[in-house]
């Protein structure tokens, strides 16, 4: 059985509007980054999921997210899910989101 190939969604107007708002998950507007989803949206060997799967986080919550060895990979998942959550409902609230870019409707975790 042949699945087919996953469409990408990119897009730099996102990610840079992400990179405007505070850390959704501790609140620091400084060093914002636009963090993708570990988690499925098509991410595979060096290549990052789909851009409307990310979360603003700052550097601190990003790596802790990724790389946190204080917590699960359930607990890592479920904060990345909150603040991918408080992204996409800050930049809607905001008339922010791109109208060229789908917005997620489901995050499929492992």
């Amino acid at each position: 059985m042949q699945y087919p190939k996953h469409k990408y969604v990119r897009s730099q107007k996102l990610l840079k509007l992400v990179a405007q708002l505070c850390c959704q998950s501790c609140g620091m507007d400084n060093g914002v980054q636009a963090a993708h989803s570990n988690w499925g949206g098509g991410r595979g060997r060096g290549i990052k999921s789909d851009d409307n799967l990310i979360a603003a986080l700052c550097l601190k919550c990003h790596y802790e997210i990724d790389q946190g060895k204080d917590m699960t990979k359930e607990e890592r998942q479920k904060k990345w899910v909150e603040a991918h959550i408080g992204t996409v409902l800050t930049l809607c609230q905001q008339n922010k989101w791109p109208m060229e870019v789908p917005l997620p409707f489901t995050v499929e975790l492992e």
